[in-house]
């Protein structure tokens, strides 16, 4: 069992930090590609791909945005935090294989409204940054621990007439 830790706006300070770390896969791409809709070729075709700037595949870039939600929502300030809002600088393609880090750091706390204002980076294996960006989060309340959602197997069969190619 594995469980998920928050923290309350009152336990969070100024500089509190947290990570999350995830490598892309193919099944990352699919997945992404079909619950989003977007199916733009420069993320499924390869051949399609290496005739753009990129000179091959690259994953979509809210994939590498969305670990930064990942992060908010089960590391820090964890379960029960409400997304307000994110600006996001998309610096370096991210491919398949590729291990991003996100690293969030607390650098802002409004009293009042009860929010935080999270810098947000995104590296890779190498330690180049691919994202950042600042993160408006309404941490939970309180701080608790919460038993994390077991998630169902899924299933991707590739057929040979598929539009994505490897």
């Amino acid at each position: 069992m594995t469980m998920l830790k928050s923290t309350s706006f009152d336990d969070l300070e100024i500089g509190s930090q947290g990570t999350f770390s995830k490598t892309l896969t193919e099944r990352d791409i699919v997945l992404f590609g079909d619950t989003s809709g977007d199916i733009n070729p420069l993320h499924f075709d390869e051949e399609y791909a290496s005739s753009t700037m990129f000179k091959g595949r690259v994953a979509h870039g809210m994939w590498s945005a969305g670990l930064i939600s990942t992060c908010i929502g089960t590391v820090m300030p964890g379960p029960g935090s409400i997304y307000l809002g994110q600006e996001l600088v998309f610096k370096l393609p991210v491919r398949i294989g590729d291990t991003l880090t996100v690293s969030l750091t607390v650098k802002e706390k409004n009293d009042r409204r009860k929010f935080v204002v999270i810098d947000c980076q995104v590296r890779n294996q190498h330690g180049k940054l691919v994202v950042c960006g600042d993160a408006k989060v309404m941490p939970p309340e309180v701080s608790a621990e919460v038993e994390a959602p077991r998630l169902p197997d899924i299933q991707i069969e590739h057929n040979p007439g598929d539009a994505w190619k490897h």
